[in-house]
């Protein structure tokens, strides 16, 4: 018999080493950016295909990304100078679990909006009989 792990413990330890990693693939922006990294593209590209991300936020994700190994920064010999993101091996073979999860967002996507509709409503109409 196997023996089990306390009902005090926790499931995900504050040291451990996956939520680093789940923080930065969770993240609506890294996920985005990874659908838009297809090839290398530049800095403003990016950014003009993220509608609503601001520079700051994406300096940070892409920083973060880079960081984890998912993607290499380039500076381009441009006049003014450029900067180029692309995938690394590790970031395109994040590729195959990202398509699937973002495909079943595509898929539920009304689903989930339908919820939400009656769930705010049901939750307004609660705080107005209070």
């Amino acid at each position: 018999m196997t023996p089990t792990a306390p009902k005090t413990s926790p499931r995900f330890a504050a040291d451990c080493p996956t939520r680093p990693v789940l923080d930065q693939v969770a993240d609506k922006w890294t996920m985005m950016a990874l659908t838009v990294l297809q090839e290398p593209t530049r800095f403003n590209e990016l950014r003009r295909q993220l509608e609503g991300v601001t520079q700051r936020v994406l300096t940070q994700t892409l920083r973060r990304m880079e960081r984890n190994g998912l993607v290499v920064r380039r500076v381009l010999e441009t006049s003014p100078v450029g900067v180029e993101y692309s995938l690394t091996p590790l970031g395109e073979s994040f590729r195959g679990p990202f398509t699937c999860i973002y495909e079943w967002a595509l898929a539920h996507s009304d689903e989930i909006q339908a919820f939400q509709r009656t769930f705010d409503a049901r939750a307004a109409k609660a705080a107005s009989t209070n």
